[in-house]
């Protein structure tokens, strides 16, 4: 009897085993990973190799705020604590928002040199689902 009722259930276990949930967030260090889908709350870290001490700057050129929200501004990490000026990565962290389509468009250039072709791109297609 016991062995009856325990079989009853055993779809519904091997049903809820194959449910996945997706990660809290996705982590991007290339475009070349791009599109990228995500959930409404998952939260999108792109990180990108920079050296502000170089003068060039990741420059946020486009984002789609109805499916990205910002979660804070851009940060600077180094490994090497201690040397000045070094190179480092540049994070930046949002949160999937409404449904839809959208882009996430970051340019690496150096601000006065307006008229010269930007040292690196990253440009991200976004689906929020």
């Amino acid at each position: 009897m016991l062995l009856a009722r325990f079989l009853s259930f055993a779809p519904l276990l091997v049903l809820a085993g194959c449910a996945t949930t997706p990660p809290s967030s996705v982590a991007l260090n290339d475009d070349a990973d791009c599109p990228v889908t995500l959930q409404r709350g998952q939260t999108l870290i792109v990180t990108l190799p920079s050296n502000p001490a170089s003068g060039y700057r990741w420059h946020l050129r486009d984002v789609s705020t109805e499916q990205l929200k910002s979660l804070g501004p851009e940060v600077f990490s180094s490994p090497k604590t201690d040397v000045i000026g070094g190179d480092g990565m540049s994070t930046w962290r949002f949160e999937a928002a409404d449904a839809g389509s959208g882009r996430l468009y970051l340019t690496y250039e150096r601000p006065w040199e307006s008229d010269s072709e930007p040292a690196g791109l990253f440009d991200c297609r976004i689906e929020v689902e």
